[in-house]
């Protein structure tokens, strides 16, 4: 059998569903055994980006391996981008490359390129394979190194010999299995003394703890104290929690804000959180100051960054949590009953802007569903302004901050929970990157409604530059796009709103419940200054 057919074979056994990527000459052999693996779905794109911001997305809301693929040279340069989103998000992502044959190393061979060096800085293992026989237990490494520990993505570069040439049948490995970090049950006992011993305190939370939420909030219950979470978090505490005081970060809100600069708190748990820029307002020194710093993660090299930590536990959030809560339990910490409260009504009002349009399209929106954010000044209030109505209703890569990458990540999101309403909020930038996958998602009648802001600039270069210098060059202007119109060329169905008015049933019964893909596109400059502004104070400070 072929080196490649026993990768394929592998993927069988894990349970991989999508292979998301494009074909081409060095990688021709992997998608023509895709003929003989039904099983396998391959997606694709138009864009090898656009395939590996899928591919994360799908690691992220399915918990499992993705894996995503590209050509010898460009295809493989296209998918850095996202093989760096999915080692900022840790998702296991196995990068597929093909290469040239070995024999034609450094001959100047079509597409060219010494391709593993370039992956060793965002993944966790990049390596390119010389033997057939070496083909599967490499990738089997990989993908091993990809699921455990903390998770990543990884690397394997393909030649076309190596593909193609014949090996004995090989036993086929078993597929990796996460197995759970727990801190020893002496430094949870110690935490939860340190907890229960504190007159006050607050949670601070990241996107860490997805898929740990009920016991997060019922830590913070049995603690009963408030919780303040990261940009990237957002969407995982309901607004009507009464123990939530918002975002703190990058467009965070004031409460939050007032509580970690304000507030006399001696404790702050963190969970989940590296600590980074956008989650921090630029590393805010008064998180901690004056307060004892207890931080759960399971990357053991977030910790002392840029924060003294007193207490560290290195373990996943769900089972560490849970041991907290039960230490606590044992410790005479009981949850007490907390009021109930009703969720915010949004004060939308007539005014044509950014904050109404996000909230009048929310209410219209089924309840449960998930919004993927694209990078743009839309995201600020996005982030600042957005309900949380469900839970992990948010997907916001301000972090890595890559434009596009909400559109493909829409897709992957999609594919990984088909039940689950899903809606892209992108901007014509970002369109003008990566919307020719809207023609993907039509071929492979993928319902995902694409909310395009379409103000003709970069919004958020424009407003930062009007912010930071006091000026904004005229070419962050684009040339004016119809883009509903680019949508009907593609027969995918449309909308234009262009006031308040136009975000009637009429028009939203053009895009909603379509089998496929759906545009609305919303045709808005908005010229309020988005709640940014600490982040521009951050740039500003260089070069006083």
């Amino acid at each position: 059998m072929k080196s490649v057919r026993a990768v394929l074979d592998y993927f069988v056994s894990g349970e991989v569903s999508y292979i998301f990527g494009i074909p081409a000459g060095s990688v021709n052999a992997f998608f023509d055994e895709l003929y003989d693996t039904p099983s396998i779905t391959p997606i694709v794109t138009k864009h090898e980006g656009a395939a590996s911001y899928m591919a994360a997305a799908y690691a992220k809301y399915t918990n499992s391996l993705s894996v995503c693929i590209g050509s010898s040279g460009p295809g493989g340069t296209n998918l850095v981008t996202g093989a760096a989103n999915a080692m900022r998000e840790h998702l296991p992502v196995l990068f597929l490359t093909g290469a040239v044959p070995v024999d034609t190393v450094g001959l100047n061979a079509s597409q060219e390129l010494h391709a593993d060096p370039l992956y060793q800085s965002v993944t966790k293992y990049s390596q390119r394979v010389d033997r057939a026989e070496d083909l599967l237990p490499e990738i089997h490494k990989a993908v091993e190194i990809a699921m455990t520990g903390v998770p990543g993505p990884v690397h394997i570069a393909m030649p076309i010999d190596v593909q193609l040439t014949d090996i004995l049948e090989p036993a086929i490995p078993a597929f990796p299995q996460r197995t759970p970090l727990l801190p020893t049950d002496e430094v949870v006992m110690e935490t939860a003394k340190t907890l229960a011993s504190s007159e006050s305190g607050f949670l601070f939370v990241g996107q860490g703890i997805r898929g740990a939420v009920d016991d997060v909030l019922e830590l913070a219950e049995t603690l009963n104290w408030p919780i303040v979470t990261s940009p990237q978090a957002k969407g995982l505490i309901p607004d009507h929690h009464p123990l939530k005081r918002g975002i703190f970060g990058f467009a965070g809100h004031e409460e939050a804000s007032d509580l970690i600069n304000h507030g006399h708190e001696e404790t702050v748990l963190v969970l989940g959180s590296s600590l980074g820029e956008t989650a921090t307002n630029n590393w805010n020194p008064n998180i901690t100051k004056h307060r004892t710093l207890i931080q759960v993660d399971y990357d053991a090299t977030v910790f002392n960054r840029k924060y003294p930590v007193d207490q560290p536990l290195h373990g996943d959030i769900d089972v560490t949590v849970s041991s907290l809560i039960t230490a606590l339990h044992g410790l005479g910490v009981k949850r007490a009953p907390l009021p109930a409260m009703a969720p915010a009504v949004p004060d939308v009002t007539e005014e044509f802007n950014s904050q109404n349009v996000l909230w009048s399209l929310q209410e219209k929106l089924p309840e449960n569903t998930r919004f993927t954010i694209d990078i743009g000044e839309f995201m600020a209030y996005v982030v600042h302004y957005m309900g949380v109505k469900s839970n992990d209703s948010f997907d916001i890569n301000v972090h890595f901050g890559a434009m596009g990458s909400g559109i493909g990540s829409a897709i992957g999101a999609k594919l990984a929970d088909p039940e689950r309403p899903t809606v892209s909020i992108t901007g014509d930038g970002c369109f003008f990157m990566h919307g020719m996958e809207l023609l993907t998602a039509k071929e492979y009648d993928i319902p995902v409604l694409f909310i395009v802001m379409n103000n003709s600039r970069l919004g958020m270069v424009h407003h930062g530059h009007t912010l930071q210098y006091k000026r904004a060059h005229e070419r962050f202007g684009q040339e004016e796009v119809n883009i509903s119109q680019m949508a009907a060329s593609l027969g995918v169905p449309n909308a234009r709103v262009e006031s308040m008015e136009d975000l009637n049933d009429e028009n939203l019964s053009a895009i909603l419940n379509v089998k496929g893909p759906a545009v609305l596109e919303v045709a808005l400059v908005d010229d309020n200054v988005p709640p940014m502004g600490d982040r521009v104070k951050f740039l500003s400070s260089f070069g006083k």
